[in-house]
């Protein structure tokens, strides 16, 4: 049973992962550009500031594998620093420009004006 939960979850995590590349492939004007993903926020929860052990990064480890290239808004962090490989933008005007699709483990408002971009699996923007 353990086995098909893990692999149940990795099957997901690759399924978010091609769909992000699909949208951003579809988005993107120069058909010569490396994609790029953004990842808005780290951490899993709202109101969490723990991303150690978060999905994202499995997700994000394989958009690398396949080529992206993943930036992170985290404003936890400093910006222009790196975590799990990814250069963090924190200017969010910045960071939406960059992005050719936003992955967003909870939609925030600050998203309104690109949500055209936006992935998310938070359908009913709560919690």
């Amino acid at each position: 049973m353990i086995r098909a939960v893990v692999e149940g979850n990795r099957t997901r995590k690759e399924f978010i992962a091609d769909r992000l590349l699909a949208k951003a492939v579809a988005r993107r004007a120069d058909p010569q550009k490396r994609v790029v993903i953004g990842i808005f926020r780290l951490t899993m929860k709202s109101g969490s500031d723990n991303f150690r052990s978060s999905a994202v990064q499995d997700v994000i480890g394989i958009l690398q594998r396949k080529g992206a290239e993943v930036i992170v808004y985290e404003p936890t962090l400093p910006d222009g620093s790196t975590v799990f490989g990814c250069r963090v933008v924190n200017d969010p005007a910045a960071f939406r420009k960059l992005s050719d699709v936003i992955a967003a483990n909870r939609y925030d408002a600050s998203l309104e004006d690109v949500k055209s971009k936006v992935y998310t699996r938070d359908l009913f923007r709560r919690d």
